[in-house]
């Protein structure tokens, strides 16, 4: 009897059985034939990944509890999770031989490192003569045909994107798949399995190396059935997701007071497909919100971002990136340091930075207050280094939506206001007058009363002593004023815009003008170039007065 044929699903983000169109043909093909064919759904554990790719030890968790619940659910459909360990490049040419593939299936990936190892991995399929199929179902909409609809640009607004969206026909969401026949489709063992029957199984957090004892509650577990479980609990509130309404919620409530679906769309352990269709049923025929500040609104902020990084070079970064302004940052390790750690002395700013490192998961809105303070709020210091931390930290750490949240909270990309910025003091205030969420967060000042917690440097010493904190010893003191630098960055971004736009209207590359900036450093550029190439231009456009009266009013405010 010939050997069968094994074909292969790849799983690397849509970790679920349901409404997984690569995993479904598949699955699909060898039930029509099982005789001929049999499946081995893999996932590739990459030992070298911790060299390159900064993940927490809350986000392994997360992974190593989805890749156990996959393949928990796969067994459901008579199949199971096969984790190979290995680079994919070196490891996919050896399982095509040894398993003798005819067919590889997988979900389509923007990312670019992705995108180069798929290029490889295809490459090596047709040495192979192994068919590829991809499928799009990581995003509700595929970029590329957004792109096209926009004569081959990405849309670089929300609206834009949204209205070319709107014309797009959504396929509905696939079930799960349906089980293979009991008998004739198990793969033979391979000589790896017949030495360790254990050799495919998921990995334990030690293989991960992480220490379990050093994590705190698992507030998140990973994996689908969490996912379809969290979903099914936000969805039975039909009156609040008809209400729903993003900036009216609270990004220092004690439990989250939004949907915290986020980690498991950006492993695929939930369907972007099927959460927007399950929002479209419950809102449907009842008055509701509308986008952007809905969840429907939301989630085409999700479809916004992948598709402008699809199609733009360098988005994780500032310099070769055409959508990103280039902006004389400052480096600035000492500030950085205690940002990241939670000790910038504004407890507000603290709270939320204590609460990413041991959740995993902080509010979008507490996101905007600590991302605007790193960067033109109060540090100064580049969106790279803080999208990095939260690459680490988060377990939703989605590049796409990483880079462009962070270019956005920085005025570098899509959002412009650079004059707006939060405080570290009153916008924690509007939702938490009480400080309880920095009494959780931030021990040392659970004593403070509400009227001084996000202030407090404004108690005497006598207080700091009889409410057990003194300031810039048991807690930092505030390593910048708010209310003075602030002012200082708003000017500095106002002459960075300047600068960008001159030098762009001047026939200056984006690239000589990312030389001259330099990421991550003090500026490249003189005060005396910079007068210079504005003096020589026509006086400035109602727009342009407009903008500098508006930013004047603003500062006088402050």
């Amino acid at each position: 009897m010939a050997k069968k044929e094994t074909i292969i699903h790849w799983f690397r983000k849509g970790l679920r059985i349901h409404d997984n169109p690569a995993l479904s043909l598949a699955v699909d093909k060898v039930r029509q034939n099982p005789t001929k064919y049999c499946l081995r759904p893999i996932f590739v554990l990459d030992p070298a990944i911790r060299k390159w790719l900064r993940v927490g030890p809350n986000r392994w968790r997360f992974l190593q509890q989805t890749l156990v619940n996959l393949d928990e659910n796969l067994r459901t459909i008579n199949s199971r999770l096969y984790v190979v360990r290995g680079n994919p490049i070196q490891i996919f040419p050896e399982l095509f031989d040894r398993w003798n593939v005819s067919l590889l299936t997988y979900e389509h990936d923007i990312e670019p490192y992705a995108v180069q190892r798929d290029k490889t991995v295809e490459e090596h399929a047709r040495e192979h003569n192994v068919t590829t199929h991809v499928e799009v179902s990581h995003t509700i909409f595929h970029p590329e045909t957004i792109v096209k609809r926009n004569g081959g640009k990405p849309p670089l607004t929300y609206q834009k994107y949204a209205s070319l969206a709107s014309a797009c026909t959504i396929p509905l969401p696939l079930p799960a798949p349906q089980k293979l026949p009991g008998k004739g489709v198990e793969p033979e063992k391979d000589s790896q399995e017949r030495k360790d029957q254990s050799c495919y199984d998921p990995p334990t957090m030690n293989e991960l190396d992480v220490d379990e004892g050093s994590l705190l509650e698992c507030k998140f577990p990973g994996g689908e059935t969490e996912a379809l479980s969290r979903m099914e609990q936000c969805l039975s509130r039909k009156a609040w997701i008809c209400s729903f309404e993003k900036p009216n919620t609270s990004p220092n409530s004690l439990e989250p007071s939004t949907t915290v679906l986020s980690p498991y769309l950006k492993f695929g352990c939930l369907s972007a497909r099927l959460f927007y269709s399950r929002i479209q049923e419950t809102i449907k025929g009842q008055k509701h919100s509308q986008p952007p500040v809905s969840l429907i609104g939301q989630m085409m902020w999700r479809e916004f971002y992948y598709c402008v990084a699809a199609v733009t070079p360098n988005f994780d970064k500032m310099s070769g990136n055409d959508v990103c302004i280039q902006v004389d940052w400052d480096t600035n390790k000492e500030y950085l340091d205690a940002w990241t750690e939670g000790r910038t002395g504004y407890p507000f700013i603290d709270a939320i930075m204590r609460q990413l490192r041991q959740e995993g998961w902080i509010h979008h809105l507490a996101r905007h207050a600590v991302a605007c303070f790193l960067t033109r709020g109060d540090l100064w210091i580049s969106w790279e280094e803080g999208q990095r931390v939260f690459e680490e930290l988060l377990l939703d750490a989605d590049w796409a939506l990483n880079a462009g949240n962070w270019m956005w909270l920085s005025a570098s990309a899509f959002f412009h206001q650079y004059f707006r910025v939060y405080s570290p003091v009153a916008f924690g205030k509007k939702t938490d007058p009480e400080g309880k969420y920095i009494k959780k967060y931030v021990p040392e000042l659970a004593r403070f009363p509400s009227g001084i917690i996000y202030e407090p440097w404004k108690a005497n010493l006598e207080t700091q002593k009889k409410l057990g904190c003194i300031i810039g010893k048991d807690y930092p003191k505030r390593i910048v004023v708010h209310e003075e630098i602030s002012k200082t960055n708003i000017q500095r971004m106002s002459a960075a815009y300047r600068r960008n736009k001159a030098l762009k209207e001047g026939g200056q590359s984006e690239a000589s003008v990312s030389e001259e900036v330099g990421s991550g450093s003090t500026s490249k550029l003189s005060s005396k170039r910079t007068s210079s190439t504005v003096s020589s231009k026509t006086k400035p456009s109602p727009k342009k007065r407009k903008l500098e009266a508006t930013i004047t009013k603003f500062l006088k405010k402050k």
